[in-house]
């Protein structure tokens, strides 16, 4: 069966020539004649694909030496309770941007550890937008200051970064991270889940200013402990050994088309590709403001619930999957991550045009 164009908002596609390379070493891995899901993860063999992960990923991000990186387990979403057990140090108080489904959990995770001080929302207009910030209204005593940079399900992103006037800027970075170029050194924390652009679920990735690891709650377990792991160099358990070697193929494969900057070049064209078209169409449309509009997901409306089901229904026959957009927004999302090829979402949009001709 040909291969179709998979537009899930995660676990995404993931470029071919990865998954290719990934079957062909699947059972004996570099003539070590077995499988890295069987390697020891304090085998010398696993430790070189472990440190040829980092390296590739702080190459590819240009991370500074003060950075640790950290490969764990637990989804981005562990991660709303590890930021604040581990950042609510002194004033075990935060501000945060509201600006849909992740940031709403990494409210209600941060409000069991310390107070949180919603600076600004999004949620009167469905978080269609990214809302403005009054820097008056920021927190001088706050441990951290946290936003989600891309918001998978509404389809928004901030289109540059905040000054927090020297509190740690923290980041949910899981639709976007490695799509475009970004200075790592404005921010405390970088997280992502890996199932959008970085390689199957079960990992995740946590770029950390050193001075940030240390000195949490006392009531954090040692899992959830980011010196530990720092510490331990992301070994304190069993890491998800698989996934790391599938993320270092995946990375191995940006920096060969021309890493971050080539990606984001490539990223912005396919994203215009198909915002051009809703903005032209009589029939689609976009839900979310101009100038936030998301590079990686784009929901889209038709108005009507029975056009957008024979839409969904007619766009699965002809190859192009998972375009159903979330229950809190309706019509269609088209995931378009790095994986995703300037073909598939030609080809998407050439469709459109033919699903909007057909039934006018």
């Amino acid at each position: 069966m040909a291969r179709v164009y998979n537009f899930s908002a995660g676990p995404a596609m993931l470029p071919e020539p990865v998954l290719k390379k990934a079957a062909a070493e699947l059972v004996d891995y570099n003539n070590t004649g077995m499988s890295v899901m069987e390697m020891s993860h304090r085998g010398n063999e696993f430790i070189e694909i472990c440190s040829r992960t980092e390296a590739t990923l702080r190459d590819l991000m240009k991370i500074p030496a003060n950075y640790k990186v950290l490969f764990l387990q637990g989804g981005a979403s562990l991660q709303f309770a590890m930021v604040p057990m581990n950042l609510f140090k002194k004033y075990k108080k935060c501000d945060i941007v509201h600006t849909g489904t992740w940031t709403e959990k990494a409210i209600q995770e941060a409000r069991r550890y310390g107070t949180v001080n919603v600076l600004a929302s999004s949620e009167d207009k469905n978080f269609s937008y990214i809302p403005d910030l009054d820097k008056s209204r920021f927190s001088k005593d706050a441990d951290y200051f946290y936003i989600c940079s891309n918001n998978t399900i509404e389809g928004t992103r901030f289109d540059s970064i905040i000054d927090t006037g020297g509190v740690p800027l923290v980041s949910d970075m899981s639709s976007c991270i490695l799509s475009e170029v970004l200075d790592v050194s404005k921010f405390g924390i970088i997280f992502a889940g890996a199932q959008k652009n970085i390689g199957p679920a079960g990992l995740t990735i946590v770029i950390i200013r050193e001075d940030l690891a240390g000195k949490p709650l006392e009531i954090t377990p040692a899992m959830l402990n980011y010196e530990i792991h720092v510490k331990n160099e992301s070994m304190y358990n069993t890491p998800p050994t698989y996934c790391i070697y599938m993320a270092l193929l995946v990375f191995e494969h940006i920096k060969s088309l021309g890493g971050v900057p080539e990606m984001e070049k490539i990223n912005r064209h396919k994203a215009g590709l198909l915002y051009d078209f809703l903005d032209n169409s009589k029939m689609f449309k976009s839900t979310v403001q101009p100038r936030h509009r998301s590079l990686m997901n784009v929901p889209f409306v038709t108005g009507s619930d029975d056009l957008d089901g024979r839409f969904l229904k007619e766009a699965s026959k002809k190859g192009f999957l998972q375009l159903k957009g979330h229950r809190s927004v309706g019509g269609m999302r088209a995931s378009i991550y790095n994986a995703m090829p300037v073909e598939g979402v030609q080809a998407l949009v050439n469709f459109m045009k033919e699903f909007e001709s057909a039934n006018r």
